[in-house]
């Protein structure tokens, strides 16, 4: 027997004894389980909104509301223009020497920008102050030891470029952090990978406590940074929580130190700047390098 699904109105075969069944017990007639899913459905077949858009869609009776649309974008396109949010638009950063057009209520596009705000340098005087600092300090400050370093990056977009105005050679690249870095040579002649490498090689070297270089990990191709006394490494972290790559071999040395008994000395960057904390760490050494 042929029998009309109650949902979509298709025709369909059923059995006779099916159909006696169902005409027995009241049963409605679906075509599949999807008709059957939509009539156990209480809720509408509404039609958006917004006057551009005749998309229909489904509601369940608890969603209902006052004004339906059929889509979040549908429902800000009609609420930002009945209700235009103040202040918006873009505007033009603050900032002396930037012209970036923004959106928002902020004065300034960024934190850099609005930190910057309380120096008033030229570009002149900002690399007149950079080439002093390198004269006091030895070498090419970094930017955590200058207190206008902000202001600088603001003036020339960072503060490598900045040190390039200025005549010098940044202490290494940040678009390769990783890779690019520029050999420093501590004073005791070694060879370090970066200024503050060579720091902490000075510290050891001015407190005549014996040290080695890149010292091989046992049976690894890992290298220690210094090597002090037997069974002692000293390893600079500089780009911990920096990269992935870098976090993982600073969990594999601790692991290779652990394994060997090895005692393992980590500083970060946060030991040399703003403050240098080098003596807290490293005293207890002065006797094994004497």
């Amino acid at each position: 027997m042929f029998v009309q699904c109650v949902v979509c109105k298709k025709h369909f075969s059923r059995k006779k004894s099916q159909v006696q069944e169902a005409e027995r017990f009241g049963w409605r007639a679906f075509c599949s389980s999807e008709c059957q899913s939509w009539a156990r459905r209480r809720g509408k077949i509404l039609v958006c909104e917004r006057g551009q858009c005749t998309k229909t869609f489904y509601r369940p009776p608890n969603d209902i509301s006052l004004h339906n649309y059929c889509s979040w974008s549908c429902a800000a396109r009609v609420n930002n223009r009945k209700f235009p949010k103040r202040g918006q638009g873009f505007r033009f950063c603050a900032g002396r020497h930037c012209s970036k057009k923004f959106s928002g209520r902020q004065k300034y596009c960024s934190f850099t920008c609005r930190k910057a705000a309380r120096f008033s340098y030229t570009k002149e005087e900002a690399s007149e102050m950079i080439r002093k600092a390198s004269e006091k300090l030895g070498r090419v400050p970094a930017k955590r030891e200058v207190a206008f370093a902000d202001a600088c990056a603001a003036l020339f977009g960072s503060w490598n470029n900045a040190v390039l105005a200025a005549g010098l050679m940044p202490n290494r690249s940040h678009d390769h952090r990783m890779y690019k870095r520029t050999n420093t040579k501590a004073r005791d002649g070694h060879l370090c990978d970066s200024v503050s490498e060579a720091l902490v090689d000075n510290w050891l070297a001015n407190r005549s406590i014996a040290h080695k270089r890149n010292v091989p990990y046992p049976n690894t191709g890992h290298l220690a940074d210094w090597s002090v006394g037997r069974g002692v490494f000293v390893e600079y972290f500089g780009l911990a929580k920096d990269s992935p790559r870098y976090d993982r071999s600073v969990v594999k040395k601790r692991l290779l130190c652990r394994q060997s008994n090895i005692q393992l000395i980590e500083i970060y960057a946060e030991d040399l700047y703003p403050k240098r904390r080098l003596q807290q760490k490293l005293r207890f050494l002065i006797p094994l390098g004497r």
